[in-house]
């Protein structure tokens, strides 16, 4: 039996074993950013664009997590499970599997538990991508195998020749004296 106690509404907390954020439940929340007062935080989307530099465990993604993921990159909102299946008219996984694919992705840690949101008398759990596509792609390239340093050039040459507009070329341009400031 679960015990009910006040909680801040920015804590941890456990419901039905899981552990859950909540989101902007209101009391003077902590839902923006930082609680010092309670020690907790949230996760907030990053800009598009923006690739994280925490290295995470290689993992590959089913083509069923991968149009889940799809969607929550494309939505950038948090989602529940019911909103999922409703705005995945074109699935290729059955309405029933949403359970087994998210469960599978929180293991892998491809997506979070961003919090809750009412649905009729329950709590649902809203789901957020714990990486970009861009860090997703990145994470592909570096788990295949033999990809040293000489293969990483002829790589980046690859996907640079595929670039038609100058804007583009002067933001990775910036990108690379950004690095080598980092390094010196």
């Amino acid at each position: 039996m679960i015990e009910k106690r006040s909680v801040p509404p920015c804590s941890l907390f456990l419901l039905y074993g899981v552990r859950m954020i909540p989101l902007g439940l209101g009391n003077g929340g902590c839902a923006a950013g930082i609680c010092r007062k309670h020690g907790c935080t949230k996760q907030a989307l990053r800009p598009e664009g923006v690739i994280s530099s925490v290295k995470r465990p290689y993992f590959k993604l089913t083509k069923s997590e991968m149009e889940i993921m799809d969607l929550l990159w494309k939505e950038k909102r948090p989602l529940c499970r019911s909103e999922i299946i409703a705005l995945s008219p074109d699935r290729s996984w059955k309405a029933g599997s949403i359970h087994i694919l998210l469960n599978s992705m929180l293991e892998k840690g491809a997506v979070q538990v961003a919090g809750f949101v009412q649905s009729t008398k329950n709590y649902a759990r809203t789901f957020l991508p714990e990486l970009t596509l861009e860090e997703y792609a990145v994470m592909q390239i570096q788990g295949t195998r033999g990809l040293d340093g000489c293969r990483l050039v002829g790589l980046t040459a690859a996907l640079i020749g595929e670039i038609d507009d100058r804007e583009t070329l002067e933001r990775l341009e910036q990108a690379i004296q950004e690095k080598k400031q980092q390094l010196s």
